[in-house]
């Protein structure tokens, strides 16, 4: 199992005092899911696909995930499961 960096569409609040909390996310077909909780917002990088920015762990339909806010784009680390062997890993390597 692989990663890939995907830009995602995210809907946020920010409130009086500047805190950014993601509220949705859009995935590229279309598809919006809501999250359920925010967890923790803190700066790191993502070892999985690269970038660096603001790391939120979020709750979505039961299952934590983490959503990157890389000013001024969010991204996801999408799985890319074994049988896609064209698509490109973690670190630009590709599956052969």
């Amino acid at each position: 199992m692989g990663f890939r960096k995907t830009y995602v569409d995210v809907v946020a609040n920010i409130d009086v005092d500047g805190r950014v909390t993601p509220l949705s996310i859009r995935w590229r077909d279309g598809r919006t899911f809501e999250i359920d909780r925010v967890h923790e917002a803190i700066r790191r990088a993502s070892t999985r696909v690269g970038g660096m920015g603001i790391r939120y762990l979020v709750t979505v339909h039961g299952r934590d995930k983490y959503l990157f806010f890389e000013d001024p784009r969010w991204f996801v680390e999408e799985v890319v499961p074994e049988n896609e062997g064209s698509a490109p890993l973690a670190g630009g390597a590709r599956k052969r």
